[in-house]
C-alpha cells in the first residue's frame, strides 16, 4: 500500500486531526500516534510541532508534496499542512512509516 492510500484509508476509517491547532493539542494530550506534516509546511508550525513530537515520542513523518497535495490526498478541498493520526482504522500508516 502507498502513502497516499494508507492516508486516505485512515481519513476515511480512523479518526485524523487536521491543521496546527487541532494537531499540537493532540500531540500534546498524546493523543497522536504519528503526525504527518506537508512539505512546505510553516516553518515556525513546523519546529513547534516537531519541539513537542520529539519531546513527547511521537513519530513524524514528512510528506513528500505540498499541503495541497496532501489536502487532495486527504480527500479535502482546501490544504492541509498538517495531520495528527489519532486511531488508524483499517490502515496500517504507523507501522508501515515505523519500518522506512
Amino acid at each position: 500500500m502507498s502513502i497516499e492510500r494508507a492516508i486516505r484509508v485512515v481519513v476515511e476509517t480512523g479518526k485524523v486531526t487536521m491543521g496546527h491547532r487541532e494537531t499540537l493539542r493532540a500531540v500534546k494530550n498524546k493523543e497522536a500516534k504519528l503526525v504527518i506534516v506537508a512539505e512546505n509546511c510553516p516553518r515556525d508550525l513546523r519546529e513547534d510541532l516537531e519541539y513537542y513530537a520529539k519531546t513527547l515520542g511521537i513519530d513524524l513523518y514528512e510528506f513528500k508534496g505540498t499541503s495541497l497535495e496532501l489536502g487532495s490526498v486527504c480527500g479535502r478541498p482546501h490544504v492541509v499542512s498538517m495531520l495528527g493520526v489519532v486511531e488508524e482504522g483499517e490502515s496500517n500508516i504507523v507501522e508501515m512509516l515505523r519500518r522506512k
